[in-house]
């Protein structure tokens, strides 16, 4: 994971932080959780990760 990913949090989670962050990098997109940053982060490609949001909005 690169140190100098740029993190986005939605401002919903706030004030508690509990939610998931999303970095983007070239051809991948990371998520994380926010309240254990350091257990890693889960790397998906754009077909991932629209599959991923499409199940997600599904239930």
């Amino acid at each position: 994971m690169k140190s100098t990913m740029m993190w986005r949090v939605s401002s919903f989670s706030l004030p508690n932080n509990d939610c998931v962050e999303v970095g983007r990098g070239p051809g991948e997109t990371l998520i994380r959780d926010t309240k254990n940053r350091s257990a890693g982060a889960l790397h998906l490609t754009p077909h991932s990760l629209a599959a991923l949001l499409h199940s997600v909005k599904r239930g």
